[in-house]
């Protein structure tokens, strides 16, 4: 059984490339809920949640205020809304931008730690700016655990490179690792996405 309640993914620029990436290689036991923060313009529509689905046997959702956190699913924070994990649902806020983005990786990656101490993992990818990496000091400080893009396979190094000077204590994992990484971590089969679609 996971130790975890939840993931908490953070991405910005080249974050479609890299979402796809990982949730592509998630198998359909994987037993923890996923929250994904991609910045985008307030103005997005909600093709982010249909292009990931069609590459995963798990479930992929935009957030609808109330909603409530199961696993095998993967939860996109929609555009222009703060996404908070708050127990065991979401709440949507339009609360002023944190770092210029609405949605915030570090407004949700903080109420996630909050919520879930000692059972969230944080994960941080590609990006240009640095929206995150107080967050996941944040889970970290709860009792949680850090995964950081490896900066090297990054499209853009910026946040993940943040985020390590921030949580110098992540763990660094290449891109082409991520799933493989969170399937151990989780405890869940080692089977692939693509095994388990079949």
């Amino acid at each position: 059984m996971t130790q975890f309640s939840i993931a908490v993914v953070g991405a910005s620029w080249g974050g479609l490339a890299a979402l796809s990436e990982l949730v592509k290689g998630l198998p359909r036991d994987f037993p923890v809920p996923m929250a994904v923060v991609q910045h985008r313009s307030r103005h997005a529509d909600n093709l982010l949640a249909s292009l990931l689905q069609d590459l995963t046997p798990l479930r992929v959702v935009d957030v609808e205020d109330k909603e409530p956190i199961e696993p095998g699913t993967v939860y996109i924070a929609p555009a222009n809304y703060h996404m908070l994990v708050d127990g065991g649902y979401f709440s949507l806020t339009t609360d002023p931008l944190v770092r210029f983005s609405r949605p915030s990786i570090d407004v949700t990656f903080t109420s996630a730690g909050d919520a879930y101490p000692g059972a969230t993992l944080g994960v941080i990818l590609t990006g240009a700016n640095d929206d995150g990496s107080r967050g996941l000091r944040h889970i970290v400080n709860r009792g949680g655990k850090a995964i950081v893009q490896d900066p090297d396979s990054a499209e853009s190094r910026t946040m993940p490179a943040a985020a390590l000077q921030a949580v110098p204590e992540a763990q660094v994992v290449p891109l082409r690792d991520m799933a493989a990484h969170l399937v151990t971590l989780t405890g869940s089969k080692a089977n692939s996405a693509r095994k388990n679609a079949t």
